[in-house]
């Protein structure tokens, strides 16, 4: 058995996720690789939706929730997509590279490769495709993809992907993929050891009013070490850097954020499906901020509602839930312990113990 794992690089979760599920294969003996999909269609495609991405998230998303609302509204419409339309023009590229390196399996955290295998699945290929979900709702255009299987966050999240038309028999709800190596960690950070630290991340394009929150939680919350991580966002840097506080850490892009998240007594980061996911693994009290209009609301809203998280629509309301979770041990052992029973440690590794039994 030989399985592929196809992401795309618009935003860091689907990465993570992929190479969380490939690191797992490997782990039990099994040969799996990572692929970028872009790398297979061509390099201009993977810049062309890296700042298609990056440029609708600005501004608030103002962009960002206009298209995904009109994805929304197309999805009800049951024609077929221009995304989907684009991904098959690319189905031969992509039918040559599982051709020439033998996969059995392929395996998608993204859309865009789905849509790709699906349209060779309609033309009458064997290629087995499982999906796998990385936020907590069903988002617009997965219904035009045809799954063997499709891995989806939550049991609690069924109801939503049937009624976008997939069968029950179908749905695996194990979770959002997080390799079971995730909670294997070492302290080498040279961090204070007489504060309470509080991480602030904003996802690995850097997002959101993090200049203004960071400010805000030195001056409104003292005896606090904050470590601000901007990702990708070299300017988002350079504007941290100029505030002058001791207890202030900014870093850029991290290979070691769980090292950061396992320190910390209190993360407050955007809803990404995968960053909320791996904060709750680790059982960390959870601010989630402003959420991005879309996908993110539907994040957020999952983890509220369960308990898992508090959501801060200003920035007031994040110095609130800040100090609340701090000051309020009962409050944060409450979270913890829902974040327990509602995600599944296991969720990759669940993954590939039904791969290795069903093939």
């Amino acid at each position: 058995m030989k399985i592929v794992v196809l992401s795309c690089s618009t935003g860091g979760g689907h990465n993570a996720c992929g190479r969380y599920i490939t690191e797992e294969f490997n782990k039990q003996g099994v040969i799996c690789d990572f692929v970028d999909y872009f790398s297979i269609i061509g390099k201009k495609a993977s810049k062309m939706a890296e700042k298609i991405y990056v440029g609708s998230t600005k501004g608030n998303g103002v962009i960002f929730k206009n298209v995904y609302k009109l994805g929304e509204v197309y999805s009800k419409t049951g024609l077929t997509s221009p995304v989907y339309a684009l991904n098959k023009t690319v189905r031969n590229k992509v039918l040559k590279f599982i051709q020439d390196n033998n996969y059995d399996i392929v395996i998608a955290p993204h859309l865009f490769p789905a849509m790709a295998v699906s349209a060779l699945k309609e033309e009458g290929y064997d290629i087995k495709l499982i999906n796998v979900a990385t936020d907590y709702t069903i988002i617009p255009f997965w219904e035009e993809t045809k799954p063997d299987y499709f891995v989806i966050p939550h049991e609690s999240l069924k109801e939503e992907f049937i009624n976008k038309g997939f069968k029950e028999e179908i749905l695996l709800p194990y979770g959002i993929s997080v390799a079971s190596s995730f909670n294997d960690f070492q302290n080498n950070l040279d961090l204070p050891k007489d504060k309470d630290i509080i991480l602030i991340t904003s996802g690995s394009m850097g997002f959101g009013k993090m200049k203004d929150i960071v400010k805000e939680v030195l001056k409104e919350i003292p005896n606090v070490y904050v470590v601000a991580i901007c990702g990708n966002n070299k300017k988002l840097y350079k504007e941290l850097n100029k505030i002058k506080n001791p207890n202030l850490l900014v870093k850029g892009f991290v290979n070691n954020m769980k090292e950061y998240m396992h320190v910390s007594k209190v993360i407050l980061t955007k809803p990404g499906g995968l960053t909320s996911t791996e904060v709750a693994i680790l059982h960390k009290p959870l601010v989630h901020l402003m959420p991005i209009p879309g996908v993110e609301n539907y994040n957020a809203s999952f983890f509220q509602d369960k308990g898992l998280s508090m959501v801060s629509n200003s920035i007031l309301e994040v110095i609130e839930n800040t100090k609340e979770l701090l000051d309020n041990e009962e409050v944060r052992k409450d979270m913890i312990k829902k974040q327990k029973e509602v995600i599944n440690e296991n969720s990759a590794q669940d993954l590939v113990n039904f791969v290795i039994k069903r093939y």
